[in-house]
Parts: structure tokens; C-alpha cells; sequence
């Protein structure tokens, strides 16, 4: 009975058809309720700060949240322990319904003040996991249905580097921005780097560093990614 309560009170929080495993004890589940109600409680307090807000947000421990003002959620949001997300840019950031951005996450919309940077726009049934790096100078888009493993990298700037005369730091950079289309799946430590577009319904092998655009349903590995396979030539042999 409690179990089927607590999964149709998920469901209708975002996630159609989620059900709790039943090898859960019911100590287990009321320790899971408890600590969701204190983050739900720190969720309130940062919902005062925020632009907008559509429905609960969940907030744990050490978690920082600068220039919230700039940042509009739709349902259930989840902001992990020791999070630190800058929203200071050009259009802000802008999330969708059900996105969890799990512990030690940074999200860096702006590294300097004297160029801020575009923004970042997050998708509907998002999952960032653990230790990820979302630098936003470039625009930064994630698509619905993406998951990252822990440790995912994203950058959106490049430095100049045309000058022989000037130091690297002192050149112009350049800022495409990155898109991570609908279904994506990238794994653990992969690094995406600026100009780059990943396909829909692709996959990013743990540890890869993708410095060019991925077609859709491609399966990409390596330093430098490359197409490993696609996806569909799998799905028409079964």
C-alpha cells in the first residue's frame, strides 16, 4: 500500500509508469521519504529565488545556486548535494520537467564579466549525474531524454590561437556552442567540446572526447570520437 502511494505520487511528479522496487524495507523507503522531504524543504526556500518555478525542486546539501533570478524550472527538479550553478548570462538558463543534476555538479554560465555568456536551455527527463562540468560561453543546448554518466564534460568556448605574436590568452575565442540532441545517452567522462552537435539517439563511449559533430543513432568512441557503428544497422539485424 505505502509503496504504490509513494510511486503514483512520483509518477504525477514527471516520471509516468515509475514503480519502487519491491526488495525495498519500509525503514529504506521512510530514510528515502525523509531525506527528500528536508531537500523539498530547501527546494522552498530557493523557489523564492528563482525566475520560475512550475512545480517542487529539490535541493540538497551545500548545494549553491548563483543569479537565480535567471533561471526558470518546470516540474520536479533535483539539485544534488555540493551543486554550484552560476546562471548569470545572456538568456539565463531554462529547464524542463522532471531534470535531476546530481552531487558536485557545475554548471559555469559565465567565467568573466567583462563577456557573459549565452545560455543553457535543459530539456524535458534530463539526467546530469554526479561530478559533470557544463561550461556555457557558447550557447548550450540539451535536448529531451539525455542522460550523462558521472564525470560528463561540456565546453562551449575555443581559445585563438592564430597569432604566433600574441599569448594564447590574450587572442579573441570563439563561441559555437554545443547541442546534445533528443535521446542521447553520454557516457561516464566523456568531454564534448565546442562547435559540436551530437545526433539524436546516439550514444558518447565513457572516456571519449567528441571534437566533431555525431550523426544520429551513431555509437562514437576514442581520443579523438569516431563512429564506432550505428545503432540502426543493430536494430535491422535483429
Amino acid at each position: 500500500m505505502i509503496k504504490g502511494g509513494i510511486s503514483l505520487v512520483i509518477q504525477k511528479l514527471g516520471k509516468p509508469g515509475y514503480r519502487i522496487d519491491e526488495n525495498l524495507a519500509l525503514c529504506d523507503i521512510l530514510g528515502v521519504v525523509a531525506r527528500r522531504a528536508i531537500q523539498a524543504l530547501r527546494g522552498l526556500w530557493l523557489r523564492l529565488f528563482l525566475h520560475r518555478a512550475s512545480g517542487l525542486v529539490f535541493v540538497g546539501a551545500g548545494a549553491k545556486i548563483m543569479h537565480g533570478y535567471r533561471i526558470s524550472a518546470g516540474r520536479s527538479l533535483t539539485i544534488g548535494s555540493g551543486v554550484r550553478i552560476n546562471a548569470l548570462s545572456k538568456a539565463g538558463i531554462t529547464i524542463g520537467n522532471n531534470v535531476s543534476i546530481l552531487d558536485n555538479t557545475i554548471i559555469e554560465c559565465t567565467g568573466v564579466i567583462r563577456e557573459l555568456g549565452e545560455g543553457l536551455v535543459i530539456g524535458n527527463h534530463v539526467g546530469i549525474a554526479q561530478n559533470s562540468f557544463i561550461q556555457v560561453r557558447g550557447p548550450v543546448v540539451i535536448e529531451d531524454e539525455v542522460i550523462f554518466g558521472p564525470g560528463v564534460s561540456i565546453f562551449s568556448e575555443n581559445h585563438g590561437t592564430a597569432s604566433l605574436d600574441i599569448a594564447i590568452v590574450h587572442q579573441p575565442s570563439t563561441r559555437k556552442g554545443v547541442k546534445v540532441c533528443r535521446g542521447v545517452w553520454v557516457g561516464t567522462r566523456a568531454t564534448i567540446l565546442d562547435g559540436v552537435t551530437v545526433g539524436e539517439h546516439s550514444i558518447v563511449a565513457a572516456g571519449s572526447v567528441v571534437t566533431k559533430d555525431v550523426p544520429p543513432y551513431s555509437i562514437v568512441g576514442g581520443v579523438p570520437a569516431r563512429v564506432i557503428k550505428s545503432r540502426k544497422d543493430r536494430t535491422e539485424a535483429e
